[in-house]
């Protein structure tokens, strides 16, 4: 590294021992990066961040207690200076959605190669944004795809109210409630009204059911790859 360059400091956080630890050892490997810790789940992540303010922190999604769409959704709100970089198995649309969401700005599966680490890496330091070519691909799609037209008042199905389809098609998108509420800017509260109201008009019994009713009556598409959200009510 050059004489006055700063490293970036960087978290590791995955669930499996062995492959936090093997991507510790490949960062060490890497000019310019400093790991100034890892961690085995988002609340450990949370905490280590709220410690030692890291610039990127190199983020698992599927772990136990707090996975890391949720770690990386409190790192945001708590550390929006530190910047989240999901490194995951699982290519899988809704997990890439909604880690964006959360506020994710780079997304790379776990088969990327230090070159492409590094590159992410530096590109969310420097405001951009650190995406893989296919992860790039899959959001391009997602932005030009027509969406659904939606249906009329009169049109919705069993009754729902304009507001409930709305709510259900955010449902089949994989927002949790929270989600729902910002994106809709209502209360957490009224949301869980017009969910149970649209359960109960739908003849539903969960999420998931929800997700497959929507898709059947033409208010949400199924999306190309992944599976749809299954948070409970």
């Amino acid at each position: 590294m050059s004489e006055g360059v700063t490293a970036i400091r960087v978290l590791v956080v995955d669930d499996q021992a062995m492959v936090r630890e093997g991507i510790v050892l490949l960062l060490g490997l890497l000019p310019g990066i400093e790991v100034i810790g890892s961690a085995g789940d988002g609340e450990e992540a949370v905490a280590l961040v709220a410690a030692h303010a890291p610039d990127v922190v190199l983020m698992d999604l599927r772990m136990p207690r707090c996975d890391g769409v949720e770690a990386t959704r409190r790192i945001r709100a708590g550390h929006p200076s530190t910047h989240v970089v999901v490194l995951t198995t699982y290519a899988d649309d809704d997990w890439l959605f909604r880690a964006l969401r959360a506020g994710a700005r780079g997304y790379l599966t776990k088969d990327a190669d230090g070159t492409q680490i590094l590159r992410a890496v530096q590109d969310v330091v420097s405001g951009q944004a650190g995406l893989s070519p296919g992860v790039q691909r899959r959001l391009l799609e997602q932005v030009t795809a027509p969406a659904p037209e939606a249906p009329a008042p009169g049109e919705l199905p069993d009754g729902l109210t304009p507001r409930e389809a709305e709510v259900l098609v955010l449902i089949a998108e994989g927002l949790p409630n929270a989600e729902i509420s910002q994106a809709l800017r209502i209360g957490p509260a009224t949301v869980k009204t017009h969910i149970n109201n649209l359960f109960a008009k739908t003849g539903v019994r969960d999420r998931a059911q929800a997700v497959r009713y929507a898709y059947r009556q033409g208010l949400a598409q199924p999306p190309r790859t992944g599976g749809s959200g299954a948070d409970v009510t």
